[in-house]
């Protein structure tokens, strides 16, 4: 009776660390994976320069189905993710360490990608403004309502190539600070300039119409 007893008290150790603790590791084990870029011409809203052999997309996450791939939920906090994918179809490698991007809504309101302090700040205080232009007393204080896992998150998913190789793709998100905005992709268009030739030379800049991906996503 005693060895039958011990048994079904084992067995009832295992079903509730089954029951309760296997669900909570599963959760603490899920993070962000960047998705795998396909080459720029593949998606909607993209802008290619066939001489140059050079093509920039641009794919926002502006829906919920979409920002499934985030832990973080950025439309909360007021921002675009917007995932850059530049395809360099050529034989010579191209620099994009001086790329500049600009989100020009249909207002004329000119947007650039926030930066990674920007985001920290947000998320310790929704209430923060994220505009570089606005002098702020605690620029070394930004991380204190940043969890690990979301530092983490924020800069694994971020754009950081500085070059592209020939026959190759680079990609990831930059993030925009649209909460001002009702529907800054309407009308809008992304600019590109400082994408730079093997030789130094700055290639003409890049505009993608951000129609192209509202018409081909559906939304209104």
């Amino acid at each position: 009776m005693q060895r039958k007893s011990l048994r079904l008290s084992w067995r009832t150790v295992v079903v509730t660390f089954l029951t309760f603790c296997l669900p909570v590791a599963l959760i603490a084990g899920k993070g962000f994976v960047k998705p795998a870029a396909k080459p720029a011409f593949n998606y909607p809203a993209h802008d290619l320069h066939r001489d140059e052999q050079v093509t920039i997309a641009a794919d926002p996450y502006d829906n919920a189905d979409k920002a499934k791939i985030f832990t973080i939920n950025f439309a909360e906090h007021g921002f675009l993710p917007i995932f850059f994918v530049v395809t360099n179809d050529g034989d010579q490698p191209i620099s994009i360490i001086n790329m500049q991007i600009k989100l020009i809504t249909e207002k004329g309101s000119k947007l650039t990608p926030v930066d990674t302090d920007g985001i920290y700040r947000r998320l310790s205080n929704p209430q923060a403004k994220t505009s570089s232009n606005v002098p702020l007393p605690f620029p070394h204080k930004v991380k204190g309502g940043v969890t690990k896992q979301e530092m983490s998150e924020i800069d694994s998913s971020q754009f950081a190539a500085k070059a592209v190789e020939p026959h190759s793709t680079q990609a990831g998100f930059f993030y925009f600070d649209v909460s001002d905005l009702e529907s800054p992709l309407r009308g809008a268009t992304i600019d590109i300039s400082g994408v730079d030739d093997s030789k130094g030379n700055e290639l003409l800049f890049f505009e993608i119409p951000m129609d192209k991906y509202l018409n081909a996503s559906g939304n209104p």
